[in-house]
């Protein structure tokens, strides 16, 4: 195999490896907390309900919107790393 060959399996995998971080948090905020957990999170307040109902309302919509700009973040940290930058 060839060093270019190499480099472009250690980009893609690195690629994987960041989309499966963003979406095992993202299942566990949005199906966690905001479903399975969310009879233990009842009692913690938060805004003037309680934080399993937020997460199931609000917060894994504001954790989604979070990780979309911290996966854009880090994939242009990445492809700088790996020289595919945009200009």
């Amino acid at each position: 195999m060839t060093t270019q060959h190499n480099a472009g399996r250690a980009y893609w995998s690195a690629n994987l490896r960041l989309m499966a971080i963003c979406l095992v948090i993202w299942a566990l905020v949005s199906y966690g907390f905001g479903i399975l957990l969310r009879p233990a999170l009842s009692g913690i307040p938060v805004g003037g309900t309680d934080l399993g109902f937020w997460f199931a309302n609000q917060g894994s919509i504001l954790v989604f919107l979070a990780l979309i700009f911290f996966y854009a973040w880090r994939m242009n940290k990445l492809d700088r790393a790996f020289g595919v930058e945009e200009d």
